[in-house]
């Protein structure tokens, strides 16, 4: 089997920051790398789902919300993806860092966090979310156009 993409990219060489991970005709899937693959502390699983629920709803309900695909979580909980259709990309950097800014002063009620919107409710931390935002927003951050290099 061939090795996905995404395998083929030397981690070891990734910073956070938010990067374009693949282009598919008008969509374009951004790696937002919250946390320094091997290096940091991946994310707590808690706070990710609470970003996720929170960052999607603010995305979704945005300015760009009709350009908005997909937003979650990485399994190796170091980040997330973005998916876009016909976003520039220095737009969609600006869009993240204002989506994260806004999760790290979040003060209402998490978003889809009742037994009827999502399949595991209870499983959030609001404070371990804000503070995983302002440690991605607080440090320097890397912005490149593309990543993917097969190695």
């Amino acid at each position: 089997m061939e090795r996905i993409t995404s395998f083929c990219v030397d981690h070891t060489k990734l910073k956070k920051g938010i990067y374009i991970s693949r282009v598919d005709g008008d969509l374009i899937t951004f790696d937002i790398r919250m946390c320094e693959p091997n290096v940091d502390e991946p994310l707590d699983p808690k706070a990710a789902h609470t970003i996720e629920h929170i960052g999607a709803t603010l995305l979704r309900n945005g300015q760009y919300k009709d350009h908005i695909i997909y937003f979650g979580p990485m399994g190796c909980m170091t980040g997330f993806y973005l998916i876009v259709k016909n976003l520039e990309f220095d737009l969609v950097k600006d869009i993240v860092k204002d989506v994260f800014n806004q999760i790290s002063k979040w003060n209402e009620a998490i978003p889809g966090a009742k037994k009827e919107e999502c399949g595991n409710y209870t499983y959030m931390d609001i404070n371990k979310a804000k503070d995983a935002a302002l440690f991605f927003i607080h440090s320097p951050l890397e912005y490149e156009y593309h990543f993917l290099e097969n190695n």
